[in-house]
């Protein structure tokens, strides 16, 4: 994406108002965080930790589609061996998009590194993660546990009418609007591939990662 880079991606920590009626480029980076996060963390100076009494998800607000996949994670560890380190992630094109994020009451998510470009284009390919996941690590290294799928709706209807959007059989999540985030529809899906996951592998927080070992921030 012209003109954006990790720092103005780390920075961005709102949904601005009238977002809805802006085009997805000039929504995108101060959207970023609720479209990465089903629960709205936002981007900048936090370990990303939630008030539990704010955690829980409107049940109009998403309708829960996938089904974990033994195919889907195989060709994700297929696809995402050569980001095992953060080096190979801002090599190919990803920056930070969050701090660490831990869940409402267990697990976590971990450190989501975006790729601008495929975001803003709608892109949906397996081959093509919208996101790569890592946890820190005590000795200050981030190792990859998983990556995430993301759409904005409107786009994909648009280009694929009467298709709802899969990766290998799994249906991606799909959060409508109007919602709390003052977002445009999204869909999304997180495959949790080199970190497995008591809670499955396509669900949001992983149990099994923690933010235990974020850096602190000043």
């Amino acid at each position: 994406m012209k003109g954006l880079d990790e720092e103005h991606v780390l920075h961005a920590t709102c949904v601005v108002p009238g977002a809805q009626d802006r085009s997805p480029r000039s929504r995108l980076i101060p959207t970023l965080t609720a479209l990465l996060l089903p629960l709205g963390i936002t981007l900048a100076g936090t370990t990303g930790r939630i008030d539990p009494a704010s955690a829980a998800e409107p049940a109009s607000m998403s309708m829960q589609m996938s089904t974990p996949s033994d195919g889907l994670v195989a060709k994700v560890r297929e696809v995402t061996q050569k980001y095992q380190t953060v080096a190979a992630a801002l090599a190919g094109g990803y920056v930070q998009g969050t701090p660490c994020v831990s869940g409402p009451d267990r697990g976590a998510m971990g450190i989501h590194y975006v790729h601008l470009d495929w975001i803003e284009n709608a892109v949906l390919d397996v081959n093509m993660p919208s996101a790569l996941i890592y946890e820190p690590e005590a000795d200050g290294a981030q190792r990859l546990v998983g990556v995430e799928y993301l759409v904005f709706a409107a786009a994909w209807n648009t280009n694929n009418p009467n298709n709802a959007p899969s990766l290998e059989g799994n249906l991606l999540n799909y959060i409508a609007y109007p919602n709390r985030y003052g977002l445009p529809a999204i869909y999304e899906i997180h495959v949790w591939a080199w970190q497995a996951n008591p809670l499955g592998s396509n669900a949001d927080w992983n149990t099994h990662v923690t933010c235990d070992h974020q850096a602190l921030t000043r």
